[in-house]
């Protein structure tokens, strides 16, 4: 795997400043049931690192400090982490909104047979990966018989409700591309996911988000050994949208790790980019008080993933 940072730091990507905090992102382990070729964390089964219940206690701290109204949680498969059922429980219980993103398979595993009615009835927002309506193309980029996993996890969440008009229970999908390209028009991929995935298999979600592949990790490590890297920073450079720098999910979010150290998105965590006062990386014990706005956010060549043509973030496109 090729340290990526050193190839990404020096950088003439615009400054940035944090607005707020409403988004508290969580990231509760890399150990996931899947090692997708795309991973920016480079997670899968053998990964041992877990968040555990004595950071989860800060995590609910922090919550309540500072008024946070959403706790996005991200693996690796987060519903691997021993705690996750209770972080949430505990989380719902303050009225603070909560997301699961979903890799969908983990939801047929053992052990996880009940965890889609536990979402379900914790009223708990899934945020679900499903790189393409085909199955050639799933099974390509994430590994054999996923896309056939995916589409039983999807029926399963319909069957509670899950995208279902007027359920209050959100499902939402996440695409990315399969290579070093951009995403196409979100608007209009969902218009075909949509379509597609209800002739097909009779599932229903409520929006498609498209997220380019960031540079880093696994992905980024295999644009180095196919020498692509530099081709791919450059189509990236270059359909830079300055307007989508107001948009950008790092204005409003604070990403966490499993230790509890603090980062200024979920990229930067897996550069090792941390928040840092007096050169100090800050943890979730550091945030006891609720943190002040205008802080200064780290950037780095990668980031012009989250500002190429109409722009991606964990919610999406942004243009």
């Amino acid at each position: 795997m090729h340290s990526m940072l050193p190839l990404l730091q020096e950088t003439n990507f615009p400054s940035l400043s944090r607005r707020s905090v409403s988004t508290l992102q969580v990231n509760l382990g890399y150990k996931c049931n899947q090692s997708c070729l795309h991973c920016h964390v480079n997670a899968g089964p053998r990964r041992k690192e877990q968040m555990d219940a004595e950071t989860l206690d800060l995590v609910i701290d922090v919550l309540s400090n500072n008024n946070i109204q959403t706790l996005d949680l991200t693996g690796g498969a987060p519903e691997l982490n021993p705690h996750f059922r209770n972080l949430i429980e505990r989380t719902r219980a303050k009225g603070v909104h909560v997301i699961d993103r979903c890799n969908l398979t983990i939801l047929l595993e053992p052990g996880q047979a009940d965890t889609a009615e536990f979402l379900a009835n914790n009223q708990v927002e899934v945020v679900a990966s499903l790189p393409c309506y085909l199955e050639e193309n799933v099974d390509a980029q994430r590994g054999k018989n996923v896309h056939q996993g995916s589409i039983s996890g999807l029926k399963k969440l319909n069957a509670l409700g899950y995208g279902q008009p007027g359920s209050g229970l959100a499902l939402n999908l996440v695409y990315n591309p399969t290579g070093p390209s951009l995403p196409p028009s979100q608007e209009q991929l969902q218009a075909d996911y949509k379509r597609e995935l209800k002739v097909r298999y009779g599932i229903v979600f409520n929006q498609l988000f498209t997220i380019a592949n960031m540079p880093i990790a696994r992905f980024g490590s295999t644009l180095v050994s196919s020498g692509g890297l530099n081709a791919y920073m450059n189509l990236l450079r270059n359909a830079h949208q300055e307007q989508n720098l107001e948009h950008v999910m790092c204005l409003d979010l604070i990403s966490v790790d499993y230790l509890g150290y603090l980062y200024d998105c979920d990229f930067n965590q897996m550069l090792g980019l941390n928040i840092r006062k007096q050169k100090k990386r800050l943890h979730l014990r550091d945030l006891s008080t609720p943190e002040s706005s205008h802080q200064p956010i780290e950037v780095a060549e990668h980031c012009y993933g989250c500002t190429a043509g109409k722009g991606s973030s964990c919610g999406g496109a942004l243009e």
